[in-house]
């Protein structure tokens, strides 16, 4: 790259790093982040702003590409301790330099890899390939069996901890990839269908490439507005939480948080005017997501993220619809409440509320559902 850090590189307004782990850290599959880079960049790395929620450590790599992999796992194994389930575990490598990764193909290798112990993504390959000597073709080489390797790269920790007795990561042997490791020590790799997307930016055209599929009409003015609506039956327990407030006496609304579709509306809302996605994607209802979270912290990961894309939050609006509990009472609690996530002062937020008319589920008295709109505005500085 001619010297230059092309993770560091910014496609549309985000470093080229950042959209490699918001992909990663989209799939429903992973549950933490380690993150490797140059020993000289660790103490910015940790403090980015754009670091995914599941990251849990920032290490120094080595000067080969297998020295930083054994770095990263090395730190899950810090962190694991004796748990004796991390064996079975899997660990996914993925380039930082790869960043148009689809979640569902990171949870089709870790799911591969947990079913037969070690798998990687691939291409067919497209072209006649020849091999060549010199500058003569000497032969025309049979394609139906080639295809070329893509990250991430799955395989369970156990299996790889044997690889490493056997391969040590700081010996002489250089592995272009942990596959190349694994074939070595005879550990069967599955391959799965990869995504010619999944483009590694290796050349300064592939960053040309890389800005030209980001790239989309420039907004007509600096606002956005986005658009969140939520809605839970109430479940079995209590108490009601509802726009960061505690109600008692109220059922609590079934969900895998503490169920406030007020906060999930706002966080909708604030994704949506960002072009950041929507909740689901970023705290899918899995492992990753702790049961029983509250709402509130999701609303402060997601105003962080909305923060680090570059707009600053102006306005917003909720109407809350229930039959039950009456609301009114608690309205002005949850403007404070939401704006407190936010950062905003009360006067930027506006909390109604609404019986439902004993309509649908909500005029029943048998749920509670919500709908936002926030103003955002880009920072054009």
């Amino acid at each position: 790259m001619g010297g230059l850090d092309k993770l560091e590189v910014e496609l549309a307004g985000r470093p080229l790093l950042a959209r490699t782990l918001e992909a990663m850290a989209a799939a429903r599959s992973v549950e933490r982040i380690v993150l490797v880079g140059r020993p000289e960049r660790v103490a910015a790395l940790a403090e980015a702003p754009w670091l995914p929620r599941q990251t849990v450590a920032v290490v120094p790599g080595g000067e080969r590409r297998q020295e930083s992999v054994a770095a990263g796992v090395a730190a899950l194994d810090r962190i694991d301790g004796d748990d004796p389930r991390a064996a079975e575990r899997v660990v996914l490598i993925h380039d930082g330099a790869r960043p148009f990764l689809e979640p569902a193909l990171v949870d089709a290798v870790a799911q591969a890899a947990a079913l037969h112990g070690a798998a990687i993504p691939v291409v067919p390959v497209a072209d006649t390939v020849k091999r060549v000597r010199g500058s003569l073709v000497v032969e025309t080489v049979d394609r139906s069996e080639l295809a070329v390797a893509q990250t991430p790269q799955g395989v369970r920790r156990g299996l790889l901890a044997d690889a490493y007795r056997r391969h040590p990561p700081t010996g002489a042997w250089t592995w272009t990839d942990e596959a190349a490791l694994l074939e070595a020590v005879r550990i069967p790799v599955h391959a799965v269908p990869g995504d010619p997307r999944n483009r590694k930016v290796t050349v300064p055209a592939d960053l040309d490439w890389a800005a030209e599929r980001l790239a989309a009409p420039a907004p007509p003015c600096r606002h956005s507005v986005g658009l969140g609506a939520d809605r839970h039956p109430f479940g079995p327990e209590a108490p009601l939480v509802l726009g960061g407030v505690r109600i008692e006496g109220a059922p609590r609304l079934h969900g895998h948080s503490d169920g406030d579709v007020a906060l999930h509306a706002v966080a909708d809302a604030l994704l949506g005017g960002a072009g950041l996605g929507d909740l689901g994607r970023l705290f899918p209802a899995g492992p990753a997501t702790p049961r029983g979270i509250a709402s509130g912290e999701l609303v402060t990961e997601v105003v962080r993220r909305v923060r680090a894309a570059g707009y600053g939050i102006r306005w917003l609006d909720l109407t809350i619809v229930g039959r039950r509990p009456r609301l009114e009472p608690h309205l002005a609690a949850m403007r404070s409440a939401i704006a407190g996530l936010c950062g905003l002062s009360v006067e930027q937020v506006s909390v109604k509320a609404s019986t439902g008319n004993l309509d649908a589920m909500e005029g029943a008295g048998r749920g509670i559902s919500a709908l936002a709109i926030a103003l955002l505005e880009r920072d054009e500085r």
